[in-house]
């Protein structure tokens, strides 16, 4: 619930406001604004309704369910853009900030060099994985956390935050100790867990979108972060879910239990045309053809 309260509202108003809702069974967050104050009531929603007993309030103005799935990553309870700040940089501001590194730390050496030519080109923080997952069990997982204590060496070598990544609950805090920005990979977007962690670790949390993973659940996982209390949450684009919007663009399901595609051919586009390519819907590839019958022709 969303309760808003009148202006000219006292402080003392605010805390009694939030004692009730937490008395209910519901966390409080409060948003000051330049004119109002607003309160997220955020908790089961089976016994919201009980909350519209705070209408009888003098200070209340208004009590009103909040539509969307995630509370407190959306705009029905905060208009304003977020905006992080992570030491003398703004995040979220008028200005782009980059955030510039190796994927993973692999020697002091490789960091301090990479460091000096980030900050050089005038990126305002340096990335580079200490902790790495990869799809190979047998690739390079990083040097875990010896590459904690050269991140910490080439923040004090060149003066820039460090953003790096956590990948599980129990090394939320050993990470927070050198980074000051939490990274949440993409493969773990919605490993509730560790986003509860690191949402009551105090750090700023990068959230990446999962490579299969929708705007709604992205925010949902934002919202693990917020619910504990952590209000800095920056999400970063990372992925999309396919083959789901339209059958002419992805290719037709030939309703075999394998699942194969038929892929549409293309060619290029017309003199002119602002796309490279387009679809000629009367065409398919022989190897297109292949795929979808032993003989060639259309099931």
């Amino acid at each position: 619930m969303i309760i808003v309260l009148k202006s000219g509202t006292t402080g003392a108003e605010v805390e009694d406001v939030c004692r009730r809702i937490t008395a209910m069974g519901y966390s409080p967050h409060t948003i000051r604004g330049t004119l109002r104050t607003v309160i997220g009531a955020v908790g089961d929603d089976r016994g919201k309704d009980a909350l519209r007993s705070l209408e009888s309030l003098e200070c209340v103005e208004s009590v009103t369910p909040i539509l969307k799935p995630y509370k407190l990553a959306s705009r029905e309870i905060r208009e304003e853009s977020t905006q992080v700040r992570v030491g003398d940089v703004t995040i979220g501001g008028r200005s782009i900030v980059v955030m510039a590194g190796p994927c993973s730390v692999e020697s002091r050496l490789q960091l301090l060099e990479a460091a000096e030519h980030v900050k050089a080109a005038g990126a305002q923080i340096l990335r580079g994985g200490a902790f790495k997952p990869r799809t190979s069990p047998y690739a390079f997982q990083g040097l875990e956390d010896e590459g904690l204590k050269l991140l910490d060496e080439a923040k004090r070598e060149t003066g820039l935050p460090i953003v790096t990544e956590v990948m599980e609950p129990d090394k939320v805090e050993l990470v927070a100790e050198h980074a000051d920005i939490l990274q949440i990979g993409a493969r773990n977007v919605q490993n509730f867990p560790l986003l509860k962690r690191v949402g009551e670790a105090g750090k700023p949390v990068l959230l990446k979108r999962g490579m299969a993973t929708t705007i709604q659940e992205w925010l949902l996982s934002a919202e693990y972060v917020l619910a504990r209390g952590n209000p800095n949450v920056i999400l970063c684009e990372r992925g999309i879910r396919t083959f789901e919007a339209s059958t002419r663009a992805t290719g037709r399901a030939t309703g075999s239990s394998s699942s194969r595609w038929r892929w549409p051919a293309w060619r290029p586009g017309p003199t002119g045309s602002s796309s490279r390519c387009t679809l000629d819907p009367r065409r398919r590839s022989p190897t297109a053809r292949s795929r979808s019958s032993p003989s060639g022709s259309p099931p």
